[in-house]
Protein backbone atom coordinates (compact mmCIF):
# COMPACT_ATOMS: atom_id res chain seq x y z
CA UNK A 1 0.00 0.00 0.00
CA UNK A 2 2.84 2.52 0.07
CA UNK A 3 2.77 5.12 -1.99
CA UNK A 4 5.39 6.53 -4.96
CA UNK A 5 3.60 9.67 -5.20
CA UNK A 6 5.18 10.84 -1.89
CA UNK A 7 8.03 12.68 -2.80
CA UNK A 8 8.56 14.42 0.66
CA UNK A 9 7.68 14.97 3.60
CA UNK A 10 8.39 18.63 4.09
CA UNK A 11 5.82 20.64 5.64
CA UNK A 12 6.58 23.55 3.50
CA UNK A 13 4.68 21.88 1.14
CA UNK A 14 1.10 22.73 2.52
CA UNK A 15 1.93 26.49 3.07
CA UNK A 16 3.03 26.08 6.90
CA UNK A 17 6.44 26.66 8.19
CA UNK A 18 5.90 23.50 10.45
CA UNK A 19 4.01 21.25 12.33
CA UNK A 20 1.77 22.20 16.10
CA UNK A 21 0.78 19.65 18.46
CA UNK A 22 -2.27 20.49 20.45
CA UNK A 23 -3.06 18.49 22.92
CA UNK A 24 -7.08 17.50 23.59
CA UNK A 25 -8.05 18.53 27.38
CA UNK A 26 -11.23 17.75 28.90
CA UNK A 27 -12.86 14.62 27.82
CA UNK A 28 -13.06 12.75 31.10
CA UNK A 29 -13.39 8.96 31.47
CA UNK A 30 -14.55 6.84 28.48
CA UNK A 31 -16.90 4.53 29.40
CA UNK A 32 -17.69 1.51 27.17
CA UNK A 33 -20.43 1.98 24.49
CA UNK A 34 -19.55 5.94 24.20
CA UNK A 35 -19.52 7.92 21.22
CA UNK A 36 -15.85 8.42 21.41
CA UNK A 37 -15.19 10.55 17.96
CA UNK A 38 -17.93 12.88 18.75
CA UNK A 39 -16.82 13.26 22.19
CA UNK A 40 -13.50 14.49 21.18
CA UNK A 41 -14.98 16.27 18.54
CA UNK A 42 -17.00 18.63 20.82
CA UNK A 43 -13.43 19.02 22.60
CA UNK A 44 -11.53 20.54 20.09
CA UNK A 45 -11.45 22.25 16.67
CA UNK A 46 -10.38 19.88 14.02
CA UNK A 47 -9.19 21.17 10.01
CA UNK A 48 -8.80 19.53 6.96
CA UNK A 49 -5.95 17.40 6.67
CA UNK A 50 -4.96 17.27 11.06
CA UNK A 51 -3.80 14.56 12.25
CA UNK A 52 -5.50 13.19 15.53
CA UNK A 53 -3.32 10.67 17.52
CA UNK A 54 -5.96 8.86 19.83
CA UNK A 55 -4.24 6.70 22.77
CA UNK A 56 -4.94 2.92 22.63
CA UNK A 57 -6.63 3.01 26.36
CA UNK A 58 -9.68 5.39 25.82
CA UNK A 59 -10.17 3.23 22.10
CA UNK A 60 -10.01 -0.12 23.93
CA UNK A 61 -11.84 1.10 26.98
CA UNK A 62 -15.24 2.55 24.45
CA UNK A 63 -15.14 -1.15 22.77
CA UNK A 64 -15.65 -2.80 25.84
CA UNK A 65 -12.08 -4.00 25.71
CA UNK A 66 -11.92 -4.53 29.68
CA UNK A 67 -11.43 -7.56 31.56
CA UNK A 68 -11.86 -8.03 35.72
CA UNK A 69 -8.73 -9.90 36.98
CA UNK A 70 -7.40 -9.88 40.60
CA UNK A 71 -4.56 -8.33 40.04
CA UNK A 72 -2.97 -9.39 43.52
CA UNK A 73 -2.63 -12.79 41.51
CA UNK A 74 0.32 -12.73 38.93
CA UNK A 75 -1.21 -16.30 37.42
CA UNK A 76 -4.08 -14.71 36.73
CA UNK A 77 -2.29 -11.83 34.39
CA UNK A 78 -0.07 -14.09 33.04
CA UNK A 79 -2.83 -16.47 31.91
CA UNK A 80 -4.59 -13.12 30.53
CA UNK A 81 -1.53 -12.19 28.84
CA UNK A 82 -0.90 -15.85 27.07
CA UNK A 83 -4.61 -15.50 26.19
CA UNK A 84 -3.66 -12.55 24.46
CA UNK A 85 -0.59 -13.65 22.41
CA UNK A 86 -0.39 -15.68 19.22
CA UNK A 87 3.30 -16.80 20.66
CA UNK A 88 5.51 -16.23 23.79
CA UNK A 89 8.86 -14.95 22.48
CA UNK A 90 10.62 -14.69 26.04
CA UNK A 91 10.19 -15.07 29.83
CA UNK A 92 11.94 -13.28 32.53
CA UNK A 93 10.43 -13.73 35.97
CA UNK A 94 6.97 -12.24 35.38
CA UNK A 95 7.61 -10.42 32.28
CA UNK A 96 6.56 -11.77 29.18
CA UNK A 97 7.63 -10.50 25.75
CA UNK A 98 4.82 -12.12 23.55
CA UNK A 99 3.42 -11.71 19.93
CA UNK A 100 0.00 -10.69 20.05
CA UNK A 101 -2.68 -11.77 17.27
CA UNK A 102 -2.29 -8.68 15.59
CA UNK A 103 1.31 -9.50 14.79
CA UNK A 104 2.73 -6.84 17.64
CA UNK A 105 5.96 -8.29 19.79
CA UNK A 106 5.59 -6.05 23.09
CA UNK A 107 5.46 -6.69 26.50
CA UNK A 108 2.95 -8.73 28.23
CA UNK A 109 0.21 -8.81 25.00
CA UNK A 110 -0.58 -5.01 25.44
CA UNK A 111 -2.48 -5.51 28.67
CA UNK A 112 -2.25 -2.99 30.83
CA UNK A 113 -3.43 -2.10 34.52
CA UNK A 114 -2.46 1.32 34.75
CA UNK A 115 -4.41 4.07 34.59
CA UNK A 116 -7.55 1.76 34.95
CA UNK A 117 -10.27 0.95 37.85
CA UNK A 118 -8.53 -1.47 40.72
CA UNK A 119 -9.94 -5.24 39.65
CA UNK A 120 -9.80 -4.73 35.73
CA UNK A 121 -7.31 -4.74 32.73
CA UNK A 122 -7.74 -3.27 29.45
CA UNK A 123 -6.66 -5.30 26.50
CA UNK A 124 -5.61 -4.19 22.97
CA UNK A 125 -8.19 -3.07 20.13
CA UNK A 126 -9.31 -6.51 18.02
CA UNK A 127 -8.76 -4.35 15.12
CA UNK A 128 -6.60 -1.16 15.68
CA UNK A 129 -6.81 0.12 11.79
CA UNK A 130 -10.79 -0.73 12.24
CA UNK A 131 -10.62 1.60 15.23
CA UNK A 132 -9.31 4.03 13.39
CA UNK A 133 -11.18 4.24 10.30
CA UNK A 134 -14.51 4.18 12.49
CA UNK A 135 -13.05 7.55 14.31
CA UNK A 136 -12.13 9.08 11.08
CA UNK A 137 -15.76 8.14 9.42
CA UNK A 138 -17.27 9.24 12.20
CA UNK A 139 -16.00 12.40 12.62
CA UNK A 140 -16.22 13.12 8.63
CA UNK A 141 -20.02 12.40 9.19
CA UNK A 142 -19.88 15.07 12.31
CA UNK A 143 -18.30 17.87 10.73
CA UNK A 144 -17.13 17.01 7.17
CA UNK A 145 -13.46 17.24 7.70
CA UNK A 146 -10.73 15.52 5.78
CA UNK A 147 -8.64 13.91 9.11
CA UNK A 148 -6.23 11.17 9.73
CA UNK A 149 -6.64 9.35 12.87
CA UNK A 150 -3.45 7.05 14.52
CA UNK A 151 -3.90 4.86 17.35
CA UNK A 152 -1.32 4.96 19.52
CA UNK A 153 0.51 2.96 22.11
CA UNK A 154 3.16 2.71 24.15
CA UNK A 155 6.24 0.05 23.41
CA UNK A 156 9.36 -0.82 24.18
CA UNK A 157 11.92 -1.50 21.64
CA UNK A 158 15.01 -3.81 21.56
CA UNK A 159 18.24 -2.89 22.41
CA UNK A 160 17.68 0.39 23.67
CA UNK A 161 16.22 2.37 26.78
CA UNK A 162 12.83 3.92 27.53
CA UNK A 163 9.60 3.71 25.82
CA UNK A 164 8.32 5.11 23.55
CA UNK A 165 4.86 5.69 21.85
CA UNK A 166 3.73 3.81 18.25
CA UNK A 167 1.24 3.59 15.83
CA UNK A 168 -0.74 0.21 15.98
CA UNK A 169 -3.66 1.43 14.13
CA UNK A 170 -4.24 4.37 11.43
CA UNK A 171 -6.44 5.48 9.05
CA UNK A 172 -6.37 8.67 6.55
CA UNK A 173 -2.93 9.35 6.97
CA UNK A 174 0.49 7.23 5.46
CA UNK A 175 1.61 4.90 8.16
CA UNK A 176 4.45 4.15 5.15
CA UNK A 177 6.12 6.85 3.25
CA UNK A 178 8.53 5.56 0.59
CA UNK A 179 11.23 7.35 -0.46
CA UNK A 180 13.22 4.73 -2.63
CA UNK A 181 13.93 6.36 -6.01
CA UNK A 182 14.12 10.00 -4.66
CA UNK A 183 17.19 11.86 -4.95
CA UNK A 184 18.94 12.56 -1.14
CA UNK A 185 20.17 16.48 -0.70
CA UNK A 186 23.48 15.75 -2.44
CA UNK A 187 21.23 14.03 -5.16
CA UNK A 188 22.25 10.56 -5.10
CA UNK A 189 19.02 8.06 -5.71
CA UNK A 190 17.61 6.17 -2.13
CA UNK A 191 17.33 2.78 -2.71
CA UNK A 192 16.00 1.74 0.91
CA UNK A 193 14.69 4.61 2.69
CA UNK A 194 11.28 4.03 4.16
CA UNK A 195 9.72 6.25 6.88
CA UNK A 196 7.14 5.17 9.78
CA UNK A 197 5.50 8.81 9.42
CA UNK A 198 2.74 6.67 11.88
CA UNK A 199 5.17 6.30 14.40
CA UNK A 200 6.83 9.65 14.62
CA UNK A 201 3.53 11.21 14.65
CA UNK A 202 2.69 8.44 17.55
CA UNK A 203 5.66 9.53 19.78
CA UNK A 204 5.76 13.53 18.76
CA UNK A 205 1.87 13.54 20.31
CA UNK A 206 2.75 11.77 23.32
CA UNK A 207 5.22 14.97 24.19
CA UNK A 208 1.97 16.91 24.90
CA UNK A 209 -0.21 13.80 25.94
CA UNK A 210 1.91 12.28 28.77
CA UNK A 211 1.59 9.87 30.88
CA UNK A 212 -0.28 10.61 33.55
CA UNK A 213 -1.83 14.12 32.44
CA UNK A 214 -5.31 12.35 31.18
CA UNK A 215 -5.12 13.71 28.28
CA UNK A 216 -6.21 10.84 25.59
CA UNK A 217 -5.44 12.65 22.33
CA UNK A 218 -3.86 15.34 20.65
CA UNK A 219 -4.01 16.66 17.21
CA UNK A 220 -0.94 17.28 14.64
CA UNK A 221 -1.71 20.14 12.19
CA UNK A 222 1.26 21.34 9.48
CA UNK A 223 1.54 18.02 6.79
CA UNK A 224 1.88 17.83 3.84
CA UNK A 225 -1.39 17.18 2.13
CA UNK A 226 0.48 14.11 0.26
CA UNK A 227 0.48 12.40 2.93
CA UNK A 228 -2.75 12.51 3.59
CA UNK A 229 -3.99 8.77 1.54
CA UNK A 230 -5.63 5.35 3.00
CA UNK A 231 -3.20 3.34 4.93
CA UNK A 232 -3.21 0.29 7.06
CA UNK A 233 -0.40 -0.44 10.16
CA UNK A 234 -1.15 -4.49 9.59
CA UNK A 235 -0.41 -4.08 6.03
CA UNK A 236 2.54 -1.40 5.37
CA UNK A 237 4.47 -1.25 9.37
CA UNK A 238 4.25 -5.21 10.70
CA UNK A 239 7.19 -6.53 8.97
CA UNK A 240 6.89 -10.40 7.12
CA UNK A 241 7.92 -13.09 9.15
CA UNK A 242 10.01 -14.02 5.35
CA UNK A 243 11.90 -10.54 6.29
CA UNK A 244 12.45 -10.50 9.77
CA UNK A 245 16.13 -11.13 10.83
CA UNK A 246 15.43 -11.69 14.53
CA UNK A 247 12.68 -14.19 14.81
Amino acid sequence: MNSQSEPTLSSTESGTAGLSILPVTGIGEVTPGCDLAGLIVEHCKLDDYDVLVVTQKVVSKAEGRVVQIDTTDPDAKRKLVESEARRILRRRGDLLITETYHGFVCASSGVDLSNVEEGYAVLLPVDPDRSARRIRDRINAINGRRIGVIISDTFGRPWRTGLTDVAIGCAGVAAIVDLKGTEDANGRILNATEVCVADELASAAELVMGKSSAIPAAIVRGLPHTVFRDSSIKEEVIRHPSSDLFR
